[in-house]
């Protein structure tokens, strides 16, 4: 590079992956079971996971239903024909994809959930904590939030999704009807401090039809893909840097070139490794599970914080154990971006967000089967979703 990186000038790199990527297409299969289960009982608690590989997918862990009159054994038809609809709505359509909707193998091994479990969730579990929804398990959930972006996201991440999101949209109105359903991007960022001010690199890496050349390959992604995406930012420039296929070719995909499993791509559903991450997956969990529900809170509150001006840059820590139907800490870091005194703001988020399970679910509406649609290109920085809503920041503000 002609500059010398430091500490305040340097690159930061994030990737995404497509909705056909082998691990996004089991997120998207646990987070539409989750959506069943859900429309069936809003207290619903499932822990679903999938697998896939060549022509085959199975589905396992576990269910319970608060209404008494569903059978999990009578689930069986329901969970194959959704999992079949989803590998149908990504283009899983033929076996030279990487895996066909209509012939692939379908096992399911979901089975009851736990009562030692259910009772910490459920509130009858530990005298102290009787009658109150306590949290689905222990650990600690980070929500980040910075100016960056008009979403509040890092730079990287935000366009490394915002590239497969096109390709996608392209792809499936078949006006680039040679891509195929597996793809994975990749944005490159120096930085001045905390300021983007250029687009070093760019990786795309997109299934194809074998007829296509790769010089085909390379100037489409570039034109009409990338280009149109990432020009508006002004950050590209003549020294960026395009690597599209790099391997040279990519027919062979799907869950026939590499196998999928739920809960694999935590970073690229989250912040894309700008800003740190507790370790929880988020697909086929219901919001009792705290891995979730807390890390939407996490980031409504990171998100609220940054909307609100009170910092330019937001990390929040919330950090949970199992049937305690309260946060055992509450932490946030500014980064140096603060406006206002920090034990201030912390004691204004306490003031403004209930951060319990109960509380978390009740604000963010978290019992409405939401989630199949949080499943590819980031829970994080898209319109929809409420826990992207800044209706708070007022009421933070007034609360210093």
């Amino acid at each position: 590079m002609d500059a010398i990186l430091n500490k305040n000038h340097y690159l930061f790199t994030s990737e995404s992956v497509g909705e056909g990527h082998p691990d996004k297409l089991c997120d998207q299969i646990s987070d539409a079971v989750l959506d069943y289960c859900l429309s069936l009982d809003p207290e619903a608690h499932v822990a679903c996971e999938t697998f896939a590989t060549t022509n085959f997918v199975l589905t396992g862990g576990e269910i319970g239903f608060k209404k008494q009159d569903i059978d999990i054994d009578a689930l069986h038809t329901k969970i194959e024909e959704i999992a079949r609809n989803v590998a149908k709505e990504i283009g899983y359509d033929s076996e030279e994809k990487g895996l066909d909707y209509k012939t692939f193998e379908f096992m399911n091994r979901l089975h009851a959930q736990s009562d030692d479990i259910s009772q910490g969730v459920d509130g009858t579990g530990l005298k102290e904590y009787e009658g109150q929804q306590g949290a689905g398990d222990q650990g600690m959930m980070f929500g980040f939030a910075c100016n960056e972006t008009p979403s509040l996201m890092p730079a990287p991440v935000y366009y490394s999704h915002q590239i497969l999101l096109r390709a996608a949209k392209l792809r499936k109105s078949g006006q680039i009807a040679w891509l195929r359903p597996d793809a994975k991007s990749q944005v490159t960022i120096e930085y001045e401090g905390h300021k983007p001010v250029r687009i070093d690199a760019v990786v795309v890496s997109h299934q194809h039809d074998p007829e296509i050349t790769h010089e085909q390959i390379e100037k489409t992604i570039i034109e009409e893909i990338i280009k149109p995406v990432l020009e508006p930012t002004g950050l590209l420039d003549d020294r960026t840097k395009f690597y599209i296929n790099p391997t040279g070719r990519f027919v062979k995909g799907g869950p026939d070139g590499d196998s999928g499993l739920t809960g694999r791509k935590i970073i690229v559903d989250t912040y894309g490794g700008m800003g740190r991450h507790g370790g929880g997956a988020f697909s086929g969990k219901d919001p009792s599970k705290v891995d979730r529900s807390a890390a939407y809170m996490a980031r409504y509150i990171a998100k609220n914080i940054v909307a609100a001006q009170l910092a330019e840059r937001a990390e929040v820590q919330l950090a949970y154990a199992i049937g305690v139907p309260f946060p055992v800490s509450i932490m946030v870091e500014t980064f140096g971006t603060e406006k206002c005194d920090k034990v201030k703001l912390i004691a204004a988020v306490e003031k403004t967000f209930d951060c319990t399970p109960a509380g978390i679910s009740r604000t963010l509406g978290l019992k409405a089967p939401i989630y199949a649609k949080t499943a590819s290109y980031g829970h994080f920085g898209r319109d929809g979703f409420p826990w992207e809503k800044t209706d708070k920041s007022e009421e933070l503000k007034k609360n210093l």
